[in-house]
């Protein structure tokens, strides 16, 4: 089983970054992975409640790697974190497989409450960089979270996040078939909507036309008042 899960983090790495060349440069060279594997460890401790020695293996990944991972949150499959350097999730997260996190995500939790107080990630989600996820609330499968989003309610599955705070400005416009069904993850977070542009769009559209409209009555003025 642990070799098992590691064939399927080298293959995400794989199908997610260009950049890798061969397993043992996969192995030696992406902290994200190195985290990954830290984590399980650091995990498995948690769960058997030898919380202090836990503590230290996440505090070592976080000096070499850059990423925090609380040794309580529950990882899934095919995890990929690229970059990685300023990612911190917290104690109670939960994400699910094949998900995808850029450097700067925050998946963090909001007061000093007891109990669940981190988000839960649905699978195949992208989180870009820079993101803020925070609150116990779930992000629904296939969604994407824009670069520099700051998301503190609920997402539906299928959706697109952006702005501070997010706002979903996409619900099914097009949904990314699971990977299990043998697609390929959308990470063109690139090319996410720009709701702010849209609406500076609309505005200027809207003055054209009042003057143009303006053009046209100065060119042909109506009768003066009184005169029918």
């Amino acid at each position: 089983m642990l070799f098992g899960r590691l064939r399927k983090e080298i293959k995400a790495v794989f199908e997610r970054d260009p950049a890798a060349r061969s397993v043992l440069e996969v192995l030696l060279c992406y902290p994200g992975l190195h985290a990954i594997l830290l984590h399980r460890a650091a995990h498995f401790f948690y769960r058997r409640r030898f919380f202090l020695l836990a503590r230290l293996i996440s505090q070592f990944s976080r000096l070499v790697t850059q990423i925090e991972i609380h040794p309580g949150a529950r990882l899934g499959e095919g995890l990929f974190i690229d970059h990685g350097a300023g990612v911190v999730i917290g104690e109670t997260t939960e994400i699910g497989d094949n998900v995808t996190i850029y450097q700067g995500v925050t998946l963090g939790g909001t007061g000093k409450e007891k109990g669940k107080r981190h988000p839960t990630i649905g699978d195949n989600v992208v989180i870009s960089a820079g993101a803020k996820i925070l609150g116990s609330f779930t992000v629904g499968d296939n969604s994407k979270i824009g670069a520099g989003s700051v998301v503190l309610k609920p997402v539906p599955p299928n959706s697109t996040v952006v702005g501070v705070p997010g706002k979903i400005i996409m619900t099914d416009g097009e949904k990314i078939t699971p990977s299990g069904a043998g697609s390929l993850i959308d990470l063109r977070h690139d090319l996410l909507p720009d709701p702010v542009a849209e609406a500076m769009y609309g505005l200027q559209k809207n003055i054209e036309a009042l003057e143009k409209r303006l053009q046209e009555l100065e060119k042909n003025p109506g009768p003066p008042d009184g005169e029918q």
